[in-house]
C-alpha cells in the first residue's frame, strides 16, 4: 500500500520529473520480467481487472485512470518473476500486453506520446509472447494513432499496415482498427486513393464483425468508434458530405460522458465548415466544443486538434480571437 502511495505521489506532481520517473521504473521492470524465464497461477483476478479497465474512462479524467491503472499494473507486476506453467505464462502476457497497452492509450491521449510509444513497445512485446496474433496487431494498430495523431501519418500508415498484416484477412476488431488507422493516415498524408481503398476495407469489415467483436471497449471495435475514425479519414479527404453523415452517427452512438470524443468530433465538424467555406461557423463551433470542456480534458489531443484548425482561420475570422484566448496563444 505504501508503494502505491509513493505511485500516486509522484503522479499527482504531474508527468515530469518523480512522475515520469514512477512511469519509467515500472515499464522497465515489466520488460526485465518478460526477458525472463519466469511465469504465475491463477490468472483470473487480472483477466478481469483488465476486461474492466477496457470500458475505458467512464467520465474520469485521464490522469486519473492512469493512476489507477498503474497502482494496478505495479500490483501485478511481480507475477512477471514467479514460476509458471507455459499456458499460465501466455495468460500472464496476454493480461500484460493489455495493461501496457491501455496505460500507452491514456499516455496519448494526455499528450505524453514519447512516453506512450514506450509503453506500446512493452504491451507488443507482451502480445507477442503471449502468442495472440490479433492482441499484438492491436497494440499496432493503437500505437500507429500516437504518430497519426501528432504530425506523423507516414509513420502511422507504417504501424497500421503492419497491423493488417498481422491481423490477416479474417474480420476482426484488430484487423478493423488498423484499416480504419491506415485510412486516416494515407488522407492525412496526401495518399488519396490509399485512403479511399482503406475506407472501403474498413467498411467491409465493420459490416462482418460480430457482437462480441463490435463491443464498445478499447480492445473491440464499435460503430461509434467507427464512425469517429471514419470522420477524421473523410474530413481529411474534404468528402464533407459523407464525413457530417458519420459525425452525426458518431454523436448519437457516443454515450453521455464521452467529454473528449464528443469535443473531437465537433472539430471534425468544424473543419467541414472551413473546407466548405463557412470560417465563422468554425471557429465558433471550435471554440464552443473546447471551450466547455473541463480543465483537465484541455491539453494533449483535444489541444492539438483545436490548434490545428485555429492555424488554418484567416486572421480576420470572427471569433478566432476567442478561441485564441481558449488556447492561450497569440492571435
Amino acid at each position: 500500500m505504501k508503494r502505491r502511495d509513493v505511485m500516486r505521489g509522484a503522479l499527482a506532481a504531474g508527468l515530469a520529473g518523480t512522475g515520469l520517473a514512477a512511469l519509467t521504473f515500472t515499464r522497465t521492470d515489466i520488460d526485465a520480467a518478460l526477458a525472463a524465464d519466469h511465469t504465475h497461477p491463477d490468472l483470473g483476478y487480472w483477466e478481469s481487472t483488465a476486461e474492466r479497465y477496457g470500458y475505458g474512462y467512464h467520465g474520469q479524467a485521464p490522469s486519473a485512470v492512469l493512476s489507477s491503472l498503474l497502482e494496478d499494473v505495479e500490483e501485478m507486476k511481480p507475477l512477471l518473476f514467479q514460476a509458471q506453467t507455459d499456458r499460465s505464462r501466455n495468460q500472464l502476457c496476454h493480461v500484460t500486453g493489455q495493461m501496457a497497452g491501455m496505460v500507452a492509450i491514456v499516455l496519448h491521449d494526455l499528450g505524453e506520446h514519447r512516453e506512450a510509444h514506450r509503453w506500446f513497445a512493452t504491451a507488443g512485446r507482451a502480445a507477442k509472447q503471449s502468442g495472440d496474433q490479433l492482441l499484438h496487431a492491436w497494440v499496432l494498430g493503437r500505437e500507429a494513432m500516437v504518430p497519426l495523431n501528432y504530425g506523423a501519418p507516414a509513420a502511422a500508415a507504417k504501424l497500421a499496415d503492419e497491423a493488417r498484416h498481422i491481423a490477416g484477412d479474417r474480420p476482426s476488431a484488430a484487423a478493423a482498427l488498423a484499416a480504419a488507422v491506415a485510412s486516416r493516415a494515407y488522407a492525412i498524408g496526401g495518399y488519396r486513393d490509399k485512403a479511399l481503398v482503406a475506407v472501403a476495407d474498413v467498411e467491409r469489415l465493420a459490416g462482418r464483425l460480430t457482437s462480441q467483436q463490435h463491443a464498445d471497449t478499447w480492445f473491440g471495435y464499435p460503430m461509434q468508434k467507427h464512425h469517429v475514425h471514419m470522420s477524421q479519414a473523410l474530413t481529411h479527404l474534404g468528402e464533407t458530405r459523407r464525413a457530417y453523415t458519420t459525425q452525426a452517427a458518431a454523436l448519437e452512438l457516443s454515450r453521455a460522458p464521452s467529454l473528449m470524443t464528443r469535443a473531437l468530433i465537433a472539430i471534425d465538424e468544424a473543419s467541414c465548415r472551413l473546407h466548405d467555406g463557412d470560417r465563422a461557423q468554425a471557429a465558433h463551433i471550435t471554440a464552443q466544443a473546447y471551450g466547455a470542456l473541463p480543465a483537465s480534458y484541455r491539453n494533449g489531443l483535444t489541444r492539438t486538434r483545436a490548434l490545428a484548425l485555429f492555424q488554418r482561420l484567416p486572421s480576420d475570422t470572427p471569433q478566432r480571437v476567442d478561441l485564441a484566448d481558449l488556447l492561450g496563444v497569440a492571435a
